[in-house]
């Protein structure tokens, strides 16, 4: 069973995209185990204040190094232990892909760290974590919504949470002879006409050869970026 921890300062965010669909029966049926960490538990002061300005200036107020710290401590996870991966969520990260999902749904222990504010005190970065990851090349309010993609892209990739067969022929899981990524073949249901808007002949051929080459022919290469 896969531990995931959530290090958060907005632990009501993940009530419902935790508890709905795959998430769900992933834990009801303990393929994984989700703990959601209120990173406000391990404030300082009775106030439990969990930022300050930078040093130097600058617009924001910047996490701090000791609460992190504190939380990770509470969860008796240190960086460089196998089985476990702390990854801090930061939009200056390396990209997060299927390829690192996968290598993720192989651990024992996944712990997602989410900034907000203007970030993280960068010592977290230099020696608290095992990596650095971010979603994609855009700006988010903070890296909770990030957690949750990592937590969702991983857990459907660990045995036996869905079918097998859905895992292989699906986008990003299939490549081409250099090694690009495959999008998905697109898919149709009834009814087969739709307002002039047609199912393509071939699939409804019966014909497996052909079907199977329009498929392949209908694979788009992904960007590797």
């Amino acid at each position: 069973m896969l531990k995931i921890d959530i290090i958060t300062l907005f632990p009501k965010m993940f009530d419902g995209p935790m508890n709905e669909s795959i998430m769900w029966r992933a834990q009801d049926k303990k393929f994984i185990e989700l703990n959601i960490v209120d990173m406000r538990n391990y404030g300082i002061t009775e106030r439990r204040t969990v930022d300050d300005k930078p040093y130097g200036g600058g617009a924001g107020m910047i996490i701090r190094v000791d609460v992190v710290d504190n939380a990770l401590k509470s969860l008796k996870v240190k960086p460089k232990t196998k089985g476990t991966k702390i990854v801090v969520l930061d939009a200056g990260g390396e990209k997060f892909t299927q390829k690192k999902a996968l290598a993720y749904s192989k651990l024992d222990r996944l712990v997602l760290i989410c900034g907000h504010y203007e970030g993280i005190d960068h010592r977290v970065h230099e020696n608290l974590v095992d990596e650095i990851v971010s979603i994609g090349d855009y700006v988010l309010t903070g890296g909770e919504i990030p957690a949750m993609v990592i937590a969702d892209t991983v857990t459907r990739l660990i045995p036996n949470v869905i079918k097998p067969k859905s895992l292989t022929e699906e986008s990003y899981s299939l490549f081409t002879v250099d090694g690009s990524p495959i999008s998905e073949y697109p898919q149709y249901t009834r009814p087969e006409d739709y307002n002039s808007l047609k199912v393509p002949e071939v699939l409804l051929t019966g014909n497996h050869k052909d079907i199977k080459d329009w498929r392949q022919n209908h694979q788009p290469s992904l960007s590797k970026s």
